[in-house]
């Protein structure tokens, strides 16, 4: 997790010392506002603004972000936390069934069910701070940033089967003996050709030659396209666009009929999977959030810019998904239908529920959800 580069950041004591102040006046000014946003609003990166809290209420830890993980196994129930720019994800259970090769892994524990990209795992830091909700117990957790000091992965022990010794044990076998240079570098998204420079016949046909969805990811590669290209480009039989209300009216349906859903959110460096049924469902302004005791939510709604209906082959029936863009073309969430084995066929009440989903042009009202007051990470 820690580069040895030398220093070339502006990571130096008075920038830092500069930067705990205006963050402590902007705590001041604005109580509520997260960490993320602080660092948006004061120019800089959330890992560097968490920087500032070294030796008082963080600690850094070492580079080795697989011993970490595995470690995690051991401290009890947790809740996980991974997001990008337009949506959060926080499941609550346990770490397990970890497995880590050279560029990635998975975690498949108790509710807690994540894919690894650990070259993207580069800083890390233990928070251990006074429970933001008063009274005399502490709030431990630990903060991993990629390149950029972008946080991809956040783990919090939870009050309630958590052990508090096997975490603190764990942060004291993984702590740092010295602090990180910080040389953060932007992310580059790779290459791709445009639409008239793509072999679109050949795009269809690997496509429908897939006998698995994680073939996907090759068949993109392969053609040098964005998921949203490929979508745009594979003809209606395989991607058609819906109305970007799409995922409201999924989650309040599947509420409604106890539908078993597999919903995925991530970044470059953790994708964050929950699956199972979702029971309160509420938005409170641009936020949609499910809200749930061991499931969390939490969707800019706003920053829809595509959903679309898709459908891939596999040797064992057709799989359909729900997936979700921003502007820029990065994706921001994806909704398939719960299979306890992939061999297994997809219910058949999913396709029923994507085929009730508004397509585009055409954009009728849907009925509204209930308005909340919960917040949102």
């Amino acid at each position: 997790m820690i580069t040895d580069t030398p220093a070339a950041s502006k990571t130096t004591e008075a920038f830092s010392l500069d930067l705990s102040t205006r963050w402590q006046a902007l705590r001041a000014a604005k109580p509520e506002l997260r960490i993320r946003d602080a660092a948006a609003a004061l120019g800089t990166t959330e890992l560097e603004l968490l920087a500032t809290t070294v030796g008082t209420t963080a600690r850094w830890l070492d580079h080795d972000g697989p011993a970490l993980v595995h470690g995690l196994v051991d401290v009890g129930r947790c809740m996980a936390l991974t997001r990008n720019d337009s949506a959060v994800s926080e499941v609550r259970g346990r770490y397990g069934g970890v497995e880590l090769g050279p560029h990635a892994g998975q975690v498949v524990g108790d509710g807690i069910d994540l894919r690894v990209f650990m070259s993207h795992w580069r800083f890390a830091l233990a928070v251990t701070e006074p429970d933001p909700r008063g009274g005399l117990s502490l709030r431990r957790s630990i903060h991993v940033f990629d390149g950029a000091g972008v946080a991809v992965h956040k783990v919090y022990l939870e009050a309630e089967g958590g052990d508090p010794a096997a975490w603190d044990a764990l942060v004291a076998a993984r702590a740092a003996a010295t602090a990180p240079t910080l040389e953060l570098t932007p992310a580059v998204a790779p290459p791709t050709v445009p639409d008239d420079a793509v072999d679109v016949a050949a795009l269809r046909s690997d496509w429908d030659a897939m006998t698995d969805t994680h073939e996907f990811f090759l068949l993109l590669r392969k053609h040098r396209v964005t998921r949203p290209q490929a979508l745009r480009l594979a003809g209606p039989d395989r991607a058609r666009q819906v109305h970007g209300s799409s995922l409201g009216q999924v989650l309040a349906e599947a509420s409604e009929t106890a539908l078993r859903l597999m919903l995925f959110i991530g970044n470059r460096g953790c994708l964050q999977v929950f699956s199972g049924t979702v029971a309160r469902i509420k938005r409170m302004g641009p936020w949609l959030n499910v809200l749930d005791p061991d499931f969390n939510l939490h969707l800019r709604e706003d920053h829809l810019a595509s959903s679309w209906w898709v459908d891939k082959p596999t040797a064992f029936g057709t799989v359909r998904s729900l997936e979700l863009f921003d502007a820029t073309g990065n994706t921001i969430a994806m909704v398939f239908a719960k299979r306890d084995d992939r061999r297994q066929v997809e219910d058949s009440a999913w396709a029923a529920l994507l085929g009730r989903l508004p397509a585009l042009p055409a954009l009728p009202a849907l009925p509204p959800l209930p308005e909340a007051t919960d917040g949102a990470r």
